[in-house]
């Protein structure tokens, strides 16, 4: 569900009336200093303007932060210390941390986290159907859009599915045991796969009703752009990118 809630949260953003291309903007902006400039301060600064942007204007609370940026953390952490241990195999197997290994992680931990932060600032205010309407205005082909779109709206209802198939077993005591957790598993998968291919069906069946042939016509509201935003965005990059050089050229 970690999809959906990030989609939830997007709206009912305050910034979802914003440009997806002035979102954008800062969104990749701040991924590109978290990635091109030194960890310190360079990662951090855009880690920490991200976080400020995310818990301030975007309004995300911190409960919702550490619902959604659980996954992502977890990814960072077992990356971290892959590059932190070391495996020696001299005379006996040996596992250790060095010095380098120790830099290298922590680098490798803040860009990832300050580039995760960033990516957040465009997805928590920005919901996925925007998103395909800005890929529209680019003249991405318009199958791979559709692609997307349906690929999408599918997983979201099997998501649905299976959350309130295992609400009903649990509220059944399907789960007390552990041979009844796999038996109510068993059935819950069974069940699932049923409702996805009924659910397909019905699908298509409904996009044929309505004529569908290579592209689902949609309702793409205007949105607010502001040359203004888009000026404090380059000002904020370039003054990120501007105490980066300097720290180094200091350093």
């Amino acid at each position: 569900m970690h999809g959906l809630a990030i989609d939830r949260i997007a709206w009912s953003s305050p910034w979802r009336v914003r440009s997806v291309r002035d979102k954008a903007a800062l969104s990749l902006g701040l991924l590109l200093c978290a990635i091109a400039l030194p960890p310190v301060p360079g990662s951090v600064l855009a880690a920490g303007v991200g976080l400020a942007v995310l818990l301030g204007p975007i309004g995300v609370t911190l409960r919702q932060l550490g619902r959604i940026g659980w996954v992502p953390a977890s990814s960072i952490l077992i990356g971290v210390l892959t590059v932190a241990l070391s495996v020696s195999a001299e005379g006996e197997l040996r596992v250790q941390m060095t010095e380098a290994g120790l830099l290298q992680a922590g680098g490798l931990a803040l860009r990832a986290a300050a580039a995760t932060l960033a990516m957040l600032v465009l997805a928590c205010s920005t919901p996925v159907v925007d998103l395909f309407a800005a890929l529209h205005k680019a003249r991405v082909p318009a199958a791979l859009i559709e692609i997307a779109a349906l690929t999408y709206r599918f997983t979201a209802g099997l998501l649905d599915n299976a959350g309130a198939i295992q609400a009903a077993q649990v509220a059944r005591l399907g789960y007390v045991s552990r041979p009844a957790a796999m038996r109510s598993a068993s059935l819950a998968t069974g069940m699932l796969f049923l409702r996805s291919w009924s659910r397909a069906q019905r699908l298509e069946d409904g996009l044929a009703g309505r004529g569908y042939t290579d592209n689902l016509r949609t309702l793409d509201p205007r949105r607010v752009r502001s040359a203004t935003f888009l000026a404090l965005t380059w000002a904020l990059l370039a003054s990120l990118v501007g105490v980066a050089v300097a720290w180094e050229v200091v350093r």
